[in-house]
């Protein structure tokens, strides 16, 4: 059997890997942004975690969270496409982006503790594992997408597939409503995706 078409196969997944890696790094934030948007968040966590606003604490803070900024500032928004000037990326993500996400996080929290208290209390059972399609390519993206559907009472993420140029969720479903994989998909991830597509490339 000959084995032109499995290097014919190969060298096209290659082309379509370069393709998109060349895409990913043109929408790439610039280091200054990236920098400042990765201090911004970790002083705001240090304020929260601290609980203590006084000046020292601030300044400490500060010039910690800074230096930490300054060497590990691709670790938290390499994967951020967001077009406009850098007080509008913050802004946007500050006040609109994280608080949709956790208003949509919470509901779905209740609507899925409701549904498995309901499948638990009339034994209505039917588990299994779904492949479902994501749209995200960006590793912060699906990581997100993730650990948000395992949060998610009902459903847990076991594993990531990513194969030419596609990714591929497999999520244990405590009650496999269909087999469809497009329906199923939009059962599990619901608007989860649609936010996280506003970001992560």
């Amino acid at each position: 059997m000959s084995r032109v078409p499995f290097y014919l196969r190969e060298r096209l997944d290659e082309i379509r890997q370069r393709v998109l890696f060349e895409a990913y790094e043109a929408q790439k934030l610039p280091k200054w942004e990236q920098i400042i948007l990765t201090w911004i968040t970790l002083f705001s966590f240090w304020i929260v975690i601290s609980g203590n606003t006084r000046i020292e604490n601030l300044f400490i803070g500060g010039i910690t969270t800074l230096v930490i900024s300054l060497l590990m500032y691709e670790m938290l928004t390499d994967d951020i496409r967001q077009s406009g000037h850098i007080i509008e990326k913050i802004l946007y993500i500050s006040f609109f982006a994280i608080p949709q996400y956790l208003f949509i996080m919470a509901f779905r929290l209740i609507e899925s503790n409701f549904k498995v208290a309901k499948h638990a209390l009339l034994m209505d059972i039917n588990p299994g594992i779904v492949k479902i399609k994501t749209d995200l390519h960006s590793d912060t993206g699906i990581t997100i997408l993730a650990n948000s559907i395992t949060l998610t009472p009902g459903t847990l993420t076991l594993d990531v597939n990513k194969k030419l140029g596609e990714t591929y969720l497999y999520v244990h479903w405590i009650s496999v409503e269909t087999l469809n994989r497009e329906i199923a998909g939009e059962k599990i991830k619901g608007d989860i995706e649609r936010w996280l597509k506003k970001i992560f490339w």
